[in-house]
């Protein structure tokens, strides 16, 4: 099937160090899928595998259903988008834009429209003859996506194209990149590291970790139902307090009774997770029992959006809690007594 992705068992060591263990993945046509990890997860050393710039040491690299293992780059039929877009300094853009199809000897007229069609798209009409010195970061991001576009390639890799651009250029990159995408029915890989980037473009991300897929799914089930601590602090800002089992149950700090929606810990000792997001902040007396803590403000700092409490409670833990910026809003100043609560489907019991 056109633009079908898999990897079976996949597995690449450089001397003694496994860098990529074991991984399997399926991804269907037209599917915008993210590999998200930090630095040395593994996550650029699988779309190298992808791409055919590395050679797997174990497992099948699938495309389109045929393995594509040991087949060159140039014959994986694939576009390509670099971090440093790698722009040919003496070719002009409609030049770069135009060299995929170049080197495959594509008939003049073809290579003109195709170019002209893959431009537009990017909005970069009227640019044609610029050179990469007279460009911005931002055009030159653009370059590079047409030029990986130009041939309708089914499958397209990005290796963190837009890590140099500023947060509000890269936003709208990031919109532009998924509505192309979209309109093209491209099958698109992208490899990042920044959480948010993830969440905003993905179908589906899979969150790598010491050379393995940690949890994979859509955005907001691996934000809000994460399957390990490490996941849960990894993708966002997450609460972790300690939660030690009393008979058949949990309890947090200070003996507080734990109600969450799911998970399952076998050990005396777990982790209750739930999003600051998801912790509301009270005036103190404001109600008690499950999942309610008392507790005294230690900062409060105004993220233009949200208002973000850092709260100690019991035995020293503290506990973070977004409040919307929304009309009406009561402010806790440092050192004010509150209540701090959360709804049990809104937090996970996960081993420590």
């Amino acid at each position: 099937m056109e633009g079908a992705v898999a990897l079976e068992g996949v597995t690449k060591r450089y001397g003694s160090e496994t860098v990529v263990s074991d991984v399997s993945l399926t991804i269907p046509p037209g599917e915008f899928f993210t590999l998200l990890g930090p630095s040395g997860s593994g996550k650029t050393t699988t779309l190298s595998m992808l791409a055919g710039f590395v050679t797997a040491d174990a497992g099948r690299v699938m495309l389109n259903g045929q393995d594509m293992t040991h087949v060159p780059p140039r014959g994986r039929g694939l576009g390509m988008v670099f971090q440093n877009y790698a722009i040919f300094p003496h070719l002009d853009v409609a030049e770069n834009v135009a060299f995929p199809l170049s080197v495959k000897g594509a008939p003049k007229a073809e290579i003109q429209a195709r170019v002209t069609e893959a431009l537009a798209m990017v909005k970069l009409t009227g640019f044609e003859r610029r050179y990469a010195r007279q460009l911005s970061g931002g055009q030159q991001q653009r370059v590079a996506l047409a030029r990986a576009i130009v041939a309708h390639p089914r499958v397209v890799l990005m290796d963190e194209p837009l890590g140099a651009l500023d947060k509000n250029l890269r936003y709208h990159m990031q919109v532009e990149i998924k509505e192309i995408s979209r309109r093209l029915g491209t099958t698109v890989i992208y490899v990042t590291h920044d959480q948010e980037e993830a969440l905003t473009m993905s179908d589906r991300i899979a969150i790598m970790n010491h050379g393995r897929i940690a949890q994979m799914g859509p955005p907001r089930e691996v934000y809000e139902r994460p399957d390990s601590t490490f996941v849960a602090a990894f993708l966002g800002e997450a609460n972790l307090l300690v939660a030690r089992r009393d008979g058949d149950r949990f309890a947090g700090p200070g003996g507080m009774p734990i109600q969450a929606g799911v998970g399952r810990v076998e050990a005396a000792e777990g982790r209750l997770f739930v999003r600051p997001e998801k912790v509301s902040i009270a005036g103190a007396g404001a109600g008690a029992g499950p999942n309610s803590l008392p507790g005294r403000v230690r900062h409060a700092s105004f993220l233009g959006n949200v208002v973000r409490y850092e709260v100690e409670v019991a035995e020293g833990a503290l506990v973070l809690c977004d409040a919307a910026n929304a009309a009406g809003i009561t402010l806790h100043p440092p050192g004010e007594a509150v209540q701090l609560s959360w709804r049990a489907e809104d937090s996970r019991l996960l081993a420590a």
